[in-house]
């Protein structure tokens, strides 16, 4: 069951994805808009073009004709997948489901507005003065987020009324695509965030990983850990609205469903379709398969019988801090002194500050404090110098 595989986005995600699609047997085209993408170092084939520029888009799906389009970024000109369907292409998860995850007005009417599941109150702005009248509604503090964004870029708390304008342009000036809208959401008062890893298959039952907690900063992941401790009321809440949410969305793939867990219950946050940056601690062994296992079995259409917990892990993210076309990455051998960590360089081929470049995971029995499984993937993590 060879197939033909066009991955849209080619950052770490897209890597080990294309590492999973490999061992299967795939064959995998990496696109990105950049050379030396991280997934194009490990795939059959790549392209570099602007995935905004429909005609592009056309371009490339006609010259390789491909069985699956599997969209791993924001930026791409989703519309253009409806017509791939049409075409007997299967878009993974689906065009719809693309369609509106790559955008947070569509998914979050949806998921508020249509499905009634618990949101924080919000309101669109696509002009300063709209902003203003929003923030006014909403109250301080609030969360303001460009619409279609990707690792937190552009996303900041706005705490006083003189931080306006400043908060506004970061958010405008860091939206991706041609979309320049924001939205202004309610603060949770949360005591933590959680990704529920939820696996829709083809011919078979919705599975969910155990829950992963994650820590942000600069609206970007910082850390993750598995499982994070939950009630099980509110474990079975965020079940049923993960369910509701991705089937309403339809597809088969793995789905990254961010929560917020308060005082008042559990709060949907987002969504995308495909492997979560939290989940990269599921490389440490926590499952019996990884997210990108999970995800390339789950779109290949190969039955995914359970997903078990095999031990407690923990990540923390590896970042640049400077702008360099050249660089020395060192470190590797203290941060593998203990065996208990493990690493994953991404292979980006520039830095810029605060730029993802790899990640450190720490592993051992399910019964591990998270405490001291989180300190020991942060110590690994510090022990790399990138310079």
């Amino acid at each position: 069951m060879q197939k033909k595989i066009l991955l849209l986005g080619s950052g770490e995600l897209g890597k080990e994805l294309v590492i999973a699609l490999k061992r299967l047997g795939q064959t995998v085209i990496a696109v990105d808009n950049y050379p030396g993408a991280p997934a194009m170092q490990v795939a059959d084939g790549y392209e570099i073009i602007d995935m905004l520029n429909g005609s592009e888009l056309d371009r490339i799906v006609s010259l390789y004709k491909p069985d699956l389009v599997v969209p791993e970024v924001e930026a791409i000109r989703t519309e253009r997948f409806y017509d791939y369907e049409k075409r007997g292409i299967h878009v993974v998860p689906s065009a719809r489901a693309a369609n509106f995850t790559m955008n947070r007005k569509l998914i979050r009417d949806m998921a508020s507005r249509e499905l009634g599941l618990r949101t924080a109150r919000y309101e669109y702005a696509t002009e300063y003065d709209m902003f203003e009248k929003a923030v006014l509604s909403i109250g301080l503090p609030c969360v303001v987020k460009p619409l279609m964004s990707s690792s937190g870029k552009g996303q900041s708390v706005l705490h006083k009324e003189e931080d306006l304008h400043k908060v506004w342009e970061y958010a405008i000036n860091n939206s991706r695509g041609d979309l320049k809208e924001v939205i202004v959401e309610e603060f949770i008062h949360f005591h933590m965030e959680i990704t529920l890893l939820t696996v829709t298959q083809m011919n078979g039952p919705t599975l969910f990983c155990p829950p992963i907690g994650h820590r942000q900063e600069r609206g970007d992941y910082q850390e993750s850990w598995q499982p994070a401790a939950m009630s099980q009321q509110d474990l079975q809440e965020a079940y049923a609205m993960a369910d509701k949410v991705t089937a309403a969305l339809t597809g088969a793939g793995i789905w990254g469903v961010e929560f917020f867990l308060s005082d008042k219950g559990v709060y949907f946050s987002e969504l995308s379709p495909r492997p979560h940056d939290t989940g990269m601690v599921t490389l440490a062994g926590t499952q019996n398969l990884s997210e990108f296992e999970l995800h390339a079995r789950a779109i290949l259409g190969i039955p995914i019988p359970e997903i078990r917990l095999e031990k407690a892990g923990a990540s923390s993210v590896i970042l640049a801090n400077k702008h360099a076309e050249r660089f020395i990455i060192s470190g590797v051998e203290r941060a593998l002194a203990d065996n208990h960590t493990d690493i994953r360089i991404f292979g980006k081929p520039t830095i810029r500050p605060f730029r993802r470049m790899g990640v450190a995971l720490s592993f051992n029995h399910p019964e591990s404090s998270t405490l001291e499984l989180r300190k020991a993937a942060k110590k690994a993590a510090d022990a790399i110098i990138i310079d």
